[in-house]
């Protein structure tokens, strides 16, 4: 295995960690009440366009070429960043 593909494994990963996460969060907002609901719901809003963000970063290493991924990885490292200071946060927040 070269190490574009051990990074698109491991960003892969994280990426479904992170999906499990917020639906954990979706969970814990179904059961609360109105107010709080939306505050759950607003927040876990944000995170899936985040998670999306981040996924179409993974498609495009998956597609860049063995010279070309090296240059996407600053792009990539950002918004798995912001994604998991997002999810921390929410996850704080919310317990």
């Amino acid at each position: 295995m070269d190490k574009k593909e051990a990074y698109e494994q491991k960003l892969q990963a994280k990426l479904d960690e992170w999906r499990a996460e917020i639906d954990r969060l979706k969970a814990k907002a179904d059961g609360k009440e109105a107010d709080a609901k939306l505050e759950y719901q607003k927040k876990i809003e944000e995170l899936r366009s985040m998670e999306k963000t981040a996924d179409r970063k993974l498609a495009e290493l998956k597609d860049a070429g063995d010279d070309a991924w090296q240059d996407l990885k600053r792009g990539i490292n950002s918004a798995w960043d912001a994604l998991d200071n997002a999810l921390k946060s929410a996850s704080s927040r919310f317990k």
